[in-house]
């Protein structure tokens, strides 16, 4: 199955036959969650999410339909009328379930993290402090104050990825909270970018040198970074931009990590032809993580303006088998206009890694 999030933040289910590559609509159900849930890593029939309204955890199986509360973070800390949640991640195991509170994105005040065997845990990104039923109390060890643009939980459930928001560079110099402890970490070099999350390492690129100097650091030891593609030479002036997705993964971090690319200046003239200087630009790739090489596999171009929106650039997410990546794009203004507005129109394409 895949999801796809409508324009209103809502999310719409679809059943997809890998043998024929086709899709059909499937039963959505009628929830109040945020757009993005979390398909598990444990059930292929079972879907996490954050209810808007009570600020829960639940679960909704796709076979049966039922809904499920986990649970509720209200009755381990206050919340204020107007809070949320959002960014929901999940452990690779199920176990553990992590979402940043508060009232809106880039003020974001708290990231929260249910543990089903111990209970809840949580750090206040703005104070400092970390409290909850289990592990040790206290202040983190890093200086940093600031409020959250987004966060993220590695797939063991020991490591929280925050970026920066309200008023600094999301992104930039971002922090890791190992969770069981009060250890944190601020990323000091080469830090641009998007970011994705194995089990003990964080992938991005660096933005030093070329758009595609993609570096893999252990999430307990940020400075340690090393590329995975080696003799890049000096980037072009022409920069693009790149969305990485890791969901393939498994406990020792080796599996390829696959990514999109894309130019914010493309031509917007329907039918021409995006801007290209050099390889893996406008395209759907996947770069080796073992540590024997460098190699990148290039499997199709991504064909977006980058002009409609956000969802025009190729977001994009690898399968969890690893066979199939799927993105979107405006494909070079080519699939007619919206009903309303001047903006073309962005699908949703599934390419077969092979």
């Amino acid at each position: 199955m895949f999801y796809v999030t409508t324009s209103g933040g809502s999310f719409l289910l679809y059943n997809f036959d890998p043998a024929t590559m086709t899709a059909r609509p499937a039963k959505t159900p009628q929830l109040t969650w945020g757009a993005e849930p979390v398909f598990s890593y444990q059930q292929a029939n079972i879907l996490y999410g954050m209810d808007r309204k009570s600020v829960a955890f639940e679960q909704y199986d796709t076979v049966s339909g039922r809904v499920t509360e986990i649970n509720d973070p209200s009755k381990c800390l206050k919340l204020g009328p107007e809070d949320k949640g959002g960014a929901i991640s999940v452990s690779a195991d199920d176990n553990r379930f992590m979402a940043v509170l508060g009232t809106r994105q880039d003020e974001f005040s708290t990231v929260y993290v249910y543990d089903r065997t111990q209970g809840c845990r949580w750090l206040n990104t703005q104070t400092g402090e970390i409290g909850g039923q289990w592990g040790p109390k206290g202040t983190i060890s890093v200086p940093d104050r600031f409020s959250i643009h987004n966060a993220r939980m590695a797939k063991s459930g020991k490591f929280l990825y925050l970026a920066r928001g309200g008023g600094g560079s999301p992104g930039h110099r971002w922090v890791v909270w190992e969770i069981d402890g009060l250890n944190g970490s601020v990323c000091s070099q080469g830090c641009m970018g998007h970011r994705v999350l194995g089990y003990s390492h964080v992938i991005g690129a660096s933005g030093l040198i070329h758009p595609l100097n993609v570096v893999v650091r252990p999430l307990n030891r940020l400075e340690n970074a090393s590329p995975l593609i080696s003799g890049l030479e000096p980037g072009k002036k022409i920069w693009y931009d790149s969305h990485y997705s890791w969901n393939n993964v498994g406990p020792d971090d080796s599996e390829p990590v696959c990514f999109s690319t894309f130019l914010t200046n493309n031509p917007d003239t329907p039918g021409a032809a995006p801007l290209v200087t050099g390889p893996w630009e406008n395209e759907i790739d996947c770069v080796e993580t073992d540590g024997k090489g460098s190699k990148v596999w290039r499997f199709a171009h991504t064909y977006s303006t980058a002009r409609n929106g956000f969802w025009s650039s190729p977001r994009g997410n690898v399968s969890q088998d690893g066979r199939f990546y799927m993105f979107t794009s405006d494909w070079e203004d080519q699939l007619g206009k919206m009903p309303t507005g001047d903006k073309y129109r962005t699908d949703v394409f599934i390419v077969e890694l092979k």
